[in-house]
Formats: structure tokens, C-alpha cells, sequence
């Protein structure tokens, strides 16, 4: 399809750059099929606008400091980068997008920290090689590290990798360090918040559970290509960038037996989305998962396990909104995102969400 039919105008001042206080009243717009209107919501509603028998599936990844600033060391000259990682290769060795790209070349090293060479202190820098140079700035760093020592040193020089349209406006400071996190994050690894689920409070699921709507938890670690825009001009040149999950056998069985009981399946999130349609067979039923998955959806593709969907708002021409262009239609999506741009919803990370009745 051609990418230019999911473009559209947004507003600057439409970009939230802090979520709603507290989460569960960010503003939620009812999207169902066959219906000429919306309806406004809030988050907190969410209970009354599922049914019992329903099962949410939630991303648990864990958000990283991911964007690390260093200096490239070539013989007698040297060069400031900013790297950012997006997928972990092995124990030593992470997939990132460099900045200036073309001032790297494989073989060169980074130093991260302390950039000088009479440091004694080890903790204080970290060390990595050029090992491959792909398209689009992506790269593959070997670093001197390894396993737990290398998490702790990302950890202790890395910066949290709020989105562009945001770091772009302000800058990061002590209260993203939970703003950006979902209140049930646990498996490290993501370099991007699964923001449908920063909505979510403990009060919140306390009366999920009260109304009978269960919860079942997968991990897809989602990465940095989330934040790239689609550049060519049809949805067949467009390549996704790999993202590692999980579903166990338990959460599969799970998901099967609720669905068999005549429930429905709510993702909380793309990212969950992606990784329930990734381990569905073509029945609806859903096997455990585990290894990488680019899929890619456009409008098209016939939806194998999820019936409903809560997401935020996304960006014009990107992988997200033809996502769910695809799962409500994209005439619905468009009029959707009109009304929702005329009624001052929030958009983007921090924003406000929807919820999309499957088409």
C-alpha cells in the first residue's frame, strides 16, 4: 500500500510531554466497528467497557538506560557519538543505531565514561568494538564487558531513551525514571516503554479483577526501530527490525482456556499484539513463543487472536498506525484520529489511549 495514505497533521501542542496525574485518567477513545461516532472515556472506565470472561495480555519488559554518549578512537583522532541501543545479540554484544553513523567505520572502538587512557578505575568507562555496519546507522557493538557486568555498566553510564518527540522539547530528569516505566515492568531489556501500559495503576487493577477481567503477562523487548519512520513510499520496501519475546507454555494454555470459554483476548499495547499474532496458529489458538519476531501489519491481514486492543495515539506514516489501520480499518482510523485531533486528545508516549473493537 502506499504509505502516504497513512500520513496526516498533527499539531505540535497535541504531543504530550508528560503523562496524565494520576495514570488511569488519561483521556480513552471507544473506537467499535460499525458505529459513526466515539465515545470519550478515561482509563478508569476500562472495567465497564470490557466484559467478564475478558483476559488482558500486558507486556512486562522493563525499559534500560539504552542511549549512551561516547568517543570514537581512531589512532591520533577521535570523534563524539551517540549510540543507541535496540537488540541484544549475545552476552557481549548489542545491535544499536549510531549517530553520526558515518563517522564510524568496523574495527573502530568507542569508549563510554571516563574517556581517558590513564584511568584506573574500570567501573568508570566502558569499552566497545565495531564489529558490523549496517543501513540506517544500525550497527553491532562487541563490548569488553560481558553478561552482568555489562548490564551494570549500561546501567550506571546510560541515559533513559525518552522517545525524540519528547527529548527533542525537554530534557529527561528524575520523575521519567518512573513515568516511563509500567507499574509491572520486571524483565529488563526494552529501550522503549510499551506505552499503552504506563496507563495502568494498581487501583486500576484491583477492580479489573473485581469485575472478573483477568490478566496474563508476556515480554517483548521493544526497540529503538519503533521510533523510526517509515521512509519508503509503499509498505512492501519497508523492512521491520527483529525484536526478541516471550510467551510461556503456562500463559499460552492460559489464553487458550479463556478464549475457549468464550472470552475475549485484550492486548495492552502493539507490542503485545505483535507477539499474541506472531505465536497464533491459523485456529486463533495461541502456542508459546520464544525468539525474535518482525512481523509487519498493514490493513490486510486477517487478525488470528486478538479481539480487542488498547493503544495510544501514533505517529502519521508509521508501522503503529497502519497497525491498527489494519485492525479497525483505516477509514475508521482516520476519522478516528480527526475527532481525536478536534477534541484535544494527547498524543504519542505520555498521551492519551484508545480503545479499538476489532474490525
Amino acid at each position: 500500500m502506499r504509505v502516504d495514505l497513512f500520513d496526516f497533521d498533527l499539531p505540535e501542542d497535541h504531543i504530550a510531554l508528560r503523562p496524565a496525574e494520576p495514570r488511569d485518567a488519561a483521556r480513552l477513545l471507544v473506537v467499535r466497528p460499525g458505529e459513526t461516532s466515539f465515545e470519550d472515556r478515561i482509563v478508569r472506565d476500562l472495567p465497564d467497557l470490557l466484559q467478564p470472561g475478558d483476559v488482558l495480555v500486558l507486556n512486562d519488559t522493563k525499559v534500560i538506560p539504552s542511549r549512551l554518549y561516547g568517543l570514537r578512537v581512531r589512532e591520533e583522532t577521535a570523534a563524539r557519538v551517540e549510540i543507541m541501543l535496540h537488540k541484544r545479540e549475545g552476552a557481549d554484544r548489542w545491535r544499536a543505531f549510531a549517530r553520526p553513523a558515518k563517522k564510524l567505520n568496523v574495527g573502530d572502538r568507542i569508549r563510554f565514561g571516563d574517556s581517558s587512557e590513564s584511568s584506573v578505575c574500570e567501573l568508570v568507562r566502558l569499552d566497545a568494538q565495531v564489529e558490523e555496519k549496517g543501513e540506517g546507522g544500525d550497527v553491532t557493538l562487541r563490548f569488553a564487558f560481558t553478561g552482568p557486568m555489562l548490564d551494570e555498566a549500561i546501567a550506571r553510564l546510560g541515559e533513559l531513551p525518552l522517545p525524540p518527540y519528547i527529548a527533542g522539547k525537554r530534557s529527561t530528569d528524575d520523575k521519567d525514571q518512573a513515568d516511563y516505566q509500567t507499574v509491572y515492568a520486571r524483565d529488563e531489556g526494552a529501550v522503549a516503554a510499551p506505552t499503552a501500559g504506563l496507563h495502568f495503576t494498581e487501583d486500576l487493577f484491583r477492580r479489573l479483577d473485581a469485575r472478573g477481567i483477568s490478566r496474563q503477562f508476556l515480554t517483548l523487548h521493544v526497540g529503538a526501530g519503533t521510533f523510526l519512520p517509515v521512509k519508503a513510499d509503499d509498505t512492501d520496501e519497508h523492512r521491520m527490525h527483529a525484536e526478541w519475546g516471550t510467551i510461556t507454555e503456562e500463559t499460552a494454555q492460559a489464553l487458550n482456556e479463556a478464549k475457549a470459554r468464550g472470552g475475549r483476548i485484550v492486548a495492552v499495547g502493539t507490542t503485545s499484539l505483535r507477539l499474541l499474532e506472531s505465536a497464533a496458529r491459523e485456529d486463533g489458538t495461541i502456542a508459546p513463543f520464544f525468539g525474535d519476531t518482525a512481523i509487519f501489519i498493514t490493513p490486510g491481514y486477517r487478525f488470528k487472536a486478538v479481539d480487542v486492543l488498547m493503544t495510544n495515539f501514533h505517529l502519521p506514516r508509521s508501522t503503529l498506525f497502519m497497525l491498527v489501520s489494519a485492525f479497525a480499518g483505516l477509514d475508521r482510523m482516520r476519522a478516528a484520529y480527526e475527532y481525536a485531533i478536534a477534541s484535544g486528545y494527547r498524543f504519542y508516549s505520555y498521551g492519551d489511549g484508545s480503545l479499538l473493537f476489532r474490525s
